[in-house]
């Protein structure tokens, strides 16, 4: 018998909030956190926008020390121990420096690039023959492993402590790879999640491939338009998520307060091949992985209340929700409802998958839809397969019992998840 996984702590580092309850607002409210760069003008991108979590240094020094944010350059770890430090209290879990290694607790958050500007101070140091001049943090900040190091040192898990690394599915797989992992019985607890770093140095290849938007540098906030007629490409952000997967049996023991249950996922890739390619997804590979996650969820597809999509606001949008339809068997009326957090927040890359993971148990949990910001019109090739009213416009109190959330990313790579309103 698999043991059941439930969620018991989450924390949020998005362009639009930082905290959980900041964000819960925000998602609420349709808050963008998009905005405009004067760094990205002056460096003649075509896309001078994007989704940049807003901390302050006051905020960091609650989470690093003064040694650890010496010549502290990646954003993305910073936004990664913020969130994963705040999951782990939030699951009311003890923080000892003192104490042994918990051998029940691991760790499993996920990058896409990091320290990228550490990266550049370094090459320059180099260059110039002061390689002294590196510090003794350069390593453990662009190794792809940092973040984990980091949480794994400052929460002292002794577990499997681990980054994986599949493009914007990183935060989903994480999750999955995590929840696998309680079901074995090989951990009680697993802090999961993915975080990405911010700034020109990520983002200028999307730039120069001309699939982010360019028209849209005056009013930013209206930029990233998820399934909408006149989506122009995506907007690239930053950020991270973070979510406490705990067994069952020990969350109730120590009566630890439950947001959800993870029922079951899926990974796969369609290996580039037919129309799958490095940047597009093979199709038959996205519908037998959600086909696959149902199945590992024991659920029917009838079941799904509400589907948090990838939805990026590209040419893609269309193709996903015909994926969604063929996998299900569902169409019009009979079309789950479905939501993008990317209208507010904008693509956040490898940290996309679990910042979006933390509004969907949010749903779950406080009972609402959040609205599909920027999707006054919908895509033509959408409304031809399900009903408009199932792409809510603005946030919608609802009851939802069972939620699939999906993430695709480059590679061809597929991750998709069931998470349930929790019962005993």
């Amino acid at each position: 018998m698999k043991k059941r996984v439930v969620i018991t702590g989450m924390g949020v580092v998005a362009p639009n909030a930082v905290g959980v309850t900041n964000f819960s607002r925000a998602i609420k409210e349709g808050k963008s956190g998009i905005r405009f760069f004067q760094e990205l003008a002056d460096l003649k991108f075509s896309c001078q926008i994007g989704g940049k979590p807003e901390i302050s240094e006051e905020l960091l020094s609650e989470y690093f020390t003064k040694l650890q944010l010496r010549g502290l350059k990646a954003s993305g770890i910073k936004y990664g121990v913020i969130a994963g430090v705040d999951a782990w209290k939030d699951a009311g879990l003890p923080i000892s420096e003192d104490a042994a290694p918990d051998y029940e607790s691991g760790i499993i958050f996920g990058t896409g690039i990091l320290g990228v500007d550490k990266f550049r101070e370094a090459i320059h140091l180099i260059d110039e023959g002061k390689t002294r001049r590196l510090g003794s943090t350069s390593v453990i900040q662009t190794m792809a492993s940092g973040i984990s190091a980091y949480l794994g040192g400052i929460l002292g898990c002794g577990n499997q402590v681990t980054t994986n690394s599949s493009a914007c599915s990183t935060g989903t797989e994480a999750l999955i790879l995590g929840a696998e992992r309680i079901q074995q019985g090989k951990a009680k607890r697993m802090l999961v999640g993915s975080c990405g770093d911010h700034g020109p140095y990520v983002w200028g290849g999307f730039d120069a491939m001309r699939i982010l938007p360019s028209k849209f540098n005056d009013n930013p906030e209206n930029a990233s338009r998820p399934m909408s007629a006149n989506a122009t490409g995506f907007v690239p952000g930053s950020g991270a998520g973070a979510l406490l997967l705990e067994d069952y049996e020990t969350a109730k023991a120590r009566g630890a307060k439950i947001y959800a249950e993870v029922l079951g996922g899926a990974i796969n890739s369609g290996g580039q091949r037919l129309e799958g390619s490095m940047t597009a997804a093979n199709n038959e590979a996205v519908q037998r992985c959600i086909k696959s996650a149902i199945e590992e969820a024991k659920i029917y597809s009838k079941e799904i209340d509400t589907v948090n999509g990838h939805l990026t606001a590209t040419t893609r949008d269309a193709v996903e929700i015909e994926n969604w339809t063929e996998a299900l068997q569902r169409q019009g009326k009979d079309f789950p409802y479905i939501n993008s957090l990317k209208g507010m927040t904008g693509h956040c890359l490898s940290a996309s998958g679990s910042i979006e993971l933390v509004a969907s148990v949010l749903q779950l949990k406080e009972q609402f839809i959040f609205g599909n910001v920027n999707c006054e019109e919908i895509h033509p090739e959408i409304k031809e397969l399900i009903s408009e009213e199932k792409v809510v416009r603005k946030t919608t109190p609802a009851e939802l019992n069972i939620l699939a959330k999906a993430s695709f990313g480059f590679g061809d790579v597929n991750a998709v998840v069931i998470l349930k309103r929790f019962s005993e």
